[in-house]
């Protein structure tokens, strides 16, 4: 067991990479911190994800300013979590866009989820004084929406429940390349606090439907190549059933959170325990796991409260 809560004890920073994974299509990676895609168009920029704080956003800027002076139009949320969302205004956008869901998952958990998040991981809120106050999207869709930056189409789509329920994927249909937010991992644990288990794997077939040449997964490396990203969409569908069976089969049989959380340390700790974010997300996956073994299918809201009443129930 981390002796730590969450990430409270991350304190290193990452090395930074800016790759170019396709003409005018960047990753900006930090080692297993959140990523964010950019989308060069012929007239404009979009930014996929925005960082947790516009002091984090500015480093992500430096690097668009390295290779383009076009201006920065649309920033695309793929989700609603705080490290995503609260650098958005650094960006000075025209536009920001989520889905519909998403939306609403701001206005029921946004602030809770800030809270919730800067105690877990302090690291990646730098200059959280600069965070005017929740991200509102400008522009919302349902299922799906093209944007285009001149000549260059950019498809937006909510491909289904998985990360959250809101989740949005950005797809560059010119280059195959597409940008997952966290339904996809690379090497990294996915957080399933807010998850829906038994659908994330049918919206991971939905994304290799599309047969991606290219891949910005929500952290880990950058992705090239078809065969690298259906390794990525194996490794990621992998986790999440190690992680929810064995935790089910102890809910089924009405056992406590901590057997839930002994059983699936032995299926998960030896396959998964260098994986970025492992210990950090374990407490959020197993009670989620836990609720949704038993039905319960709204994620509970997470609260800086609800945190420490989870960690100590794990503790005892």
């Amino acid at each position: 067991m981390s002796k730590t809560f969450a990430s409270q004890g991350d304190t290193k920073e990452k090395t930074i990479s800016f790759k170019e994974i396709g003409e005018g299509l960047y990753a900006f990676t930090a080692e297993g911190d959140p990523n964010t895609g950019v989308i060069i168009g012929d007239d404009s920029v979009m930014i996929v994800d925005a960082q947790a704080t516009p002091a984090m956003a500015q480093k992500v800027i430096e690097r668009v300013r390295s290779v383009t002076d076009k201006p920065i139009k649309y920033v695309v949320l793929s989700h609603y979590h705080a490290v995503r969302v609260l650098g958005a205004s650094a960006y000075d956008a025209g536009e920001i866009i989520t889905s519909a869901k998403c939306r609403g998952m701001i206005a029921e958990r946004g602030k809770e989820d800030w809270d919730s998040e800067f105690g877990r991981f302090p690291r990646l809120f730098q200059g959280a004084d600069s965070i005017p106050g929740l991200t509102w999207p400008t522009m919302t869709f349902r299922e799906h929406m093209t944007v285009y930056l001149g000549s260059r189409r950019v498809d937006l789509m909510h491909l289904g429940r998985a990360h959250t329920a809101g989740d949005v994927v950005v797809h560059v249909p010119d280059s195959g390349v597409m940008f997952s937010g966290d339904i996809v991992e690379y090497y990294s644990a996915c957080y399933c606090g807010d998850a829906h288990f038994k659908d994330w794997p049918a919206t991971l077939d939905r994304i290799a439907g599309y047969r991606p040449r290219a891949l910005v997964p929500g952290r880990g490396d950058a992705l090239v190549g078809e065969d690298k990203v259906q390794e990525a969409v194996s490794l990621t569908r992998d986790f999440l059933t190690r992680t929810y069976e064995p935790v089910a089969e102890v809910a089924h049989r009405g056992g406590t959170l901590k057997e839930a959380m002994a059983a699936c340390r032995k299926a998960c700790d030896d396959r998964f325990k260098d994986y970025a974010i492992y210990e950090h997300c374990l407490p959020f996956n197993v009670a989620r796991a836990y609720d949704e073994a038993l039905e319960i299918d709204t994620p509970r809201v997470w609260t800086a409260e609800r945190d420490r009443e989870v960690w100590a129930a794990l503790q005892s």
